[in-house]
């Protein structure tokens, strides 16, 4: 019996991609001719990790050679790049992105915060506020077994099923991640200042971003980021900032 090999690569993908075991951490920097360079979101699609560029467009994520990295931004056209061996060498990762045909200009939605729609009666309190990516989510549909039921009453949904068949679930799911964690990034940036990780935990100034990039990654000092301890968030930290320092020292 012949095998077809669409099932063949399904098969043998998860192994290959299983394979990548000497990770790198990668120091990339988004070039724009004119635009800002700030805010894109970097995906890596074989291990899943995620960065955002910072205001510079510099970016630290982990990466092997032939992963695949997507950038994505509101104002910049969509990029993809495979990671080649030479770029696990190279001090830092040139990525040139091209702004899109229009951008919109910045608009001030409202100067009042306290004016909103639960305080003038348009919508009732304790009404869950989804931020955007979750918002294109839950649009979208996340297709379950479940939804294959609609069959025997008729009233079968068919986009959660489109979407699933397409990817645009799994990449708005891929985007969801990445929106949480630019706001643990923010949470972080609001707590402690420069000095703090180069006189406490000893991290260059040049591999700051980077060491926030690290430990966002780290699902132990996500719940203590978000239990708000403190004396577990310092603690993890500095755990974190040991063995970051190890791997930048042998980068260099």
């Amino acid at each position: 019996m012949r095998i077809p090999s669409t099932f063949l690569f399904v098969l043998v993908s998860p192994i290959i991609f299983g394979q990548a075991t000497s990770e790198k951490l990668i120091h990339g920097k988004i070039d724009v001719e004119s635009g800002n360079p700030g805010g894109v979101s970097i995906i890596n699609l074989v291990n899943e990790k995620s960065a955002t560029s910072n205001s510079y467009g510099e970016f630290f994520i982990l990466a092997n050679a032939e992963d695949l990295l997507v950038f994505t931004s509101t104002n910049l056209e969509y990029h993809r790049r495979i990671i080649e061996e030479d770029d696990l060498k190279s001090d830092i990762l040139l990525i040139k992105m091209i702004p899109k045909a229009t951008e919109l200009k910045e608009v001030v939605v409202n100067k009042r915060p306290e004016i909103n729609a639960v305080s003038l009666g348009i919508s009732p309190k304790g009404i869950k506020h989804y931020t955007p990516a979750e918002r294109k989510l839950k649009t979208a549909g996340d297709f379950k077994p479940i939804h294959l039921l609609g069959l025997l009453g008729g009233s079968l949904e068919i986009d959660p099923i489109i979407n699933a068949i397409s990817g645009r679930t799994t990449m708005l799911k891929k985007e969801l991640e990445v929106e949480k964690k630019e706001i643990l990034l923010k949470q972080l940036d609001d707590k402690y200042n420069e000095d703090y990780f180069v006189h406490h935990l000893e991290i260059p100034s040049e591999y700051i971003n980077g060491f926030k990039y690290y430990i966002v990654e780290n699902e132990k000092f996500i719940t203590a980021l978000k239990s708000k301890n403190k004396s577990m968030i310092k603690f993890l930290m500095g755990e974190l900032a040991v063995n970051y320092r190890g791997m930048i020292s042998f980068k260099q």
